[in-house]
């Protein structure tokens, strides 16, 4: 075969070549997505899930002060088919007096220890409080000293356990004229800042978790008007002195998803699963949509 006949699959070869994840890069493949509806007022804007490490069991918290719990139902490939409620729970502040829907009650995150602990961040009056009991009375905790330079409604939105127990936040919107969010964490009573994770592309942090793999994994969204939202996460190495450079294992187009904001990650025994959940906002043209995908290393 001549040379000039081989320059097409020569050419082909290079692009394979060129468009190949490098190696030991992660690949991302979609599970499904579920949509889920409950004759309910208080069903929707869900702004924080977590998924037992099973993938048998959730919790989700609204931004109207409801969490709720109970049992996923999968089929045979592991996808979800439906959501079975258990119990519900109105959050309480530190008296023990439910929360109502607003400035006092705008519930985002969650984060829920290996001892049960449930942790639960609030944006308006922005805090973080601890649950040893759903149904009980806030613990409050400190704040992190740096708070104040968060602006209004753009505080305490993602929540993470670290495996030693640690608690990591980091706020809604990038910090610096828009270059970094600050993430702090929570351990043995004090609050430091031990790194910050890169902003890039107008995306905002809404969720984030740490792995089975001990690595973090940031939900993020950006919200484009008229043509919807956009979703990404990415996925960083927790070191001793910071983090790694980060890797996005996910973007998506606009209008492809609804508005996700809650993430979960676990091992469904084939890969990492990666769990998330949308905030309808309460409007009639949005939906609750639970969305998966699997992380093969």
């Amino acid at each position: 075969m001549s040379g000039r006949r081989n320059r097409p699959l020569i050419f082909f070869a290079l692009m394979m070549l060129l468009t190949a994840p490098p190696a030991g890069a992660a690949t991302v493949e979609y599970v499904g997505t579920y949509v889920w509806s409950l004759p309910d007022r208080d069903f929707g804007g869900f702004s924080g899930i977590e998924i037992s490490d099973d993938g048998d069991e959730f919790h989700v918290v609204s931004d109207r002060a409801w969490v709720r719990w109970g049992s996923v139902a999968r089929d045979s490939a592991g996808r979800i088919r439906g959501m079975r409620m258990a119990g519900r729970a109105q959050l309480k502040d530190s008296h023990g007096t439910p929360l109502r829907p607003g400035h006092l009650g705008d519930s985002e995150g969650l984060a829920i220890g290996g001892d049960g602990t449930a942790w639960i961040s609030f944006e308006g009056l922005d805090r973080i409080a601890r649950y040893d009991d759903l149904d009980g009375a806030a613990i409050r905790i400190p704040i992190p000293p740096d708070w104040q330079q968060i602006p209004t409604n753009e505080g305490f939105e993602a929540l993470a356990i670290t495996p030693d127990g640690s608690l990591l936040t980091l706020p809604e919107y990038a910090l610096g004229d828009g270059q970094e969010f600050p993430v702090w964490r929570y351990r043995d009573g004090v609050w430091d800042q031990p790194f910050a994770i890169p902003a890039s592309d107008r995306f905002q942090a809404t969720g984030a978790d740490i792995g089975p793999d001990g690595m973090l994994y940031l939900l993020e969204r950006n919200f484009r008007g008229l043509l919807g939202f956009q979703s990404r996460v990415r996925r960083f190495e927790l070191r001793d002195d910071g983090i790694g450079a980060g890797e996005v294992l996910l973007e998506s187009t606009t209008l492809q998803y609804d508005n996700l904001e809650g993430i979960s990650v676990w091992d469904d025994g084939q890969g990492i699963r990666i769990t998330m959940i949308s905030d309808d906002n309460f409007l009639a043209i949005q939906r609750t949509e639970l969305v998966e995908y699997r992380v093969l290393d």
